[in-house]
């Protein structure tokens, strides 16, 4: 490691720990999430849809500092998750991941004011820079 990345590393594992929930219905995709978070300290929660993701959240809206959610899952999207989300007044973050996005949906994301919007395939290296702003 150089001594750039080094520090970077050191700064990150410093950082407060997170509590996150992942709602992506790719087993592989909430297996990495789990991984590379948890690797940074972070408690990483993951499920495969967004109805049992608003299950979770509904039960205490304060258990989780973040929800990440993909836009295309069954029972209910991403988008309709957030919508559901902000009526509970969930005080946390919110991140969507999408290999998609209409310009109808992205506009449908921010009305609801999600902290980030990232094209998929994301990078453990991009999502460490955000968590970093959180």
């Amino acid at each position: 490691m150089t001594s750039s990345t080094t520090a970077q590393y050191a700064a990150s594992r410093t950082r407060k720990s997170l509590r996150v929930l992942y709602a992506d219905d790719m087993r592989e995709l909430r297996q990495l999430m789990e991984l590379v978070l948890g690797r940074d300290g972070h408690k990483v929660d993951s499920v495969a849809d967004g109805h049992l993701a608003l299950e979770i959240v509904g039960k205490d809206i304060t258990a989780y500092d973040v929800v990440i959610t993909d836009h295309h899952m069954p029972t209910i999207s991403g988008l309709e998750l957030v919508a559901q989300l902000r009526a509970l007044k969930f005080p946390g973050k919110i991140i969507v991941f999408s290999s998609e996005l209409s310009t109808e949906v992205d506009e449908g994301y921010r009305r609801h004011k999600v902290d980030h919007i990232l094209p998929k395939p994301i990078f453990p290296s991009d999502l460490r820079a955000i968590f970093t702003t959180l």
